[in-house]
């Protein structure tokens, strides 16, 4: 039985895989936010403000940073040998 690799090879990615993790990813990040924002300011008003405002922004960009990454095939090794991670045969 073969492990299944932990790095998944670019174009292999789903949508709804990038999805799952933008929104848990910025679940962590906020509550990041939040807490930090209430240290600084003291106000936990302010900092549940802040942790808002930046989920709106901060989803769309990681969104489009993770979708690009998925068509970056540095970093990442083929799973197969003969096999390129863009999934091409070697000398293709």
């Amino acid at each position: 039985m073969t492990p299944e690799p932990i790095i998944v090879p670019a174009g292999r990615t789903t949508h709804a895989r990038s999805l799952a993790k933008t929104f848990s990813w910025r679940t962590i990040a906020s509550i990041d936010t939040f807490i930090l924002g209430w240290i600084v300011t003291g106000n936990w008003m302010f900092a549940g403000s802040i942790a808002s405002l930046e989920v709106l922004t901060k989803i769309a960009l990681y969104y489009f940073h993770e979708r690009a990454w998925a068509h970056i095939t540095w970093g990442v090794k083929a799973s197969t040998p003969g096999e390129t991670p863009d999934n091409k045969p070697v000398g293709h």
